[in-house]
């Protein structure tokens, strides 16, 4: 393995059995629509648009190809969709449904109502005409959320229209998230060095093929170093690791940290 100061086509993964090749790192965006209510080190204020649209340009030249978002980053779809109106093509989005940010707070609601407002939302504010990637945002209750609402269900049916692509579970909880299995494409999964409690659902997950995404790679910010970044995205089964920045220097970084 080489370090890496460019993510090439060649160096994209399949997630799972899906047609997404993803670059191993993805951008996460939830800085780019809301300040509150997150648990980071240091306080931040949003960036303008012209400072990310420079960040996504940045971005598309390390060959960066994922992008993750969610109605509880804020503004963070609206601005998205203005900022790759020009674009689309270059940058596969991943963005989420449960999960929602009212009044500087988040808010849950997994019916068959409030998710088809969501995607038809998300439609409309990534102007896009259908959602590569939407993974149902756990509040921790994964198993109740499998198995008493209709979230995945509907998900399914938007999948069916061609509205959807492909379907995912960010859960909380091994055993919970286990029972999406058969309903979902892909996983957003926890790890890095100090929480490694969600791998035997990346293990369960790698044998069924499923696509795996990483969340807090970094620990929230906590554990920012290069071995952090290797650790998670050269493990077994890993399809992409998200990373959310809003600072260039950072994003290079996190290129030039890759061992591939």
């Amino acid at each position: 393995m080489v370090s890496a100061d460019f993510i090439s086509v060649e160096q994209r993964r399949q997630l799972g059995a899906t047609d997404l090749y993803l670059s191993p790192i993805g951008l996460g965006t939830v800085k780019f629509g809301r300040t509150t209510g997150l648990n980071y080190p240091n306080e931040f204020t949003l960036p303008n648009e012209s400072t990310l649209d420079k960040l996504l340009y940045l971005a598309e030249s390390l060959g960066i190809n994922l992008l993750d978002t969610a109605p509880a980053y804020g503004v963070s779809e609206q601005r998205l969709g203005s900022l790759l109106a020009s674009r689309k093509d270059k940058f596969i989005v991943s963005t989420k449904v449960g999960e929602y940010h009212i009044n500087g707070q988040s808010h849950y609601d997994f019916s068959a109502k409030s998710t088809r407002t969501s995607i038809e939302n998300s439609l409309k504010a990534l102007r896009r005409s259908e959602l590569d990637l939407v993974m149902v945002h756990s509040d921790g209750a994964d198993a109740d959320i499998i198995t008493k609402s209709d979230v995945l269900q509907t998900l399914q049916q938007y999948k069916e229209k061609g509205l959807v692509r492909y379907i995912g579970f960010s859960g909380k909880t091994v055993a919970g998230s286990l029972l999406a299995i058969e309903q979902v494409d892909a996983f957003m999964v926890t790890l890095n060095r100090q929480d490694s409690s969600q791998l035997e659902l990346l293990k369960i997950a790698k044998d069924r093929n499923k696509g795996i995404l990483i969340k807090k790679a970094f620990a929230s910010g906590h554990a920012a170093n290069n071995d952090a970044l290797d650790y998670v995205v050269n493990y077994p089964g890993v399809t992409s690791a998200i990373v959310g920045t809003i600072n260039p220097e950072h994003l290079r970084a996190n290129v030039s940290a890759l061992t591939l």
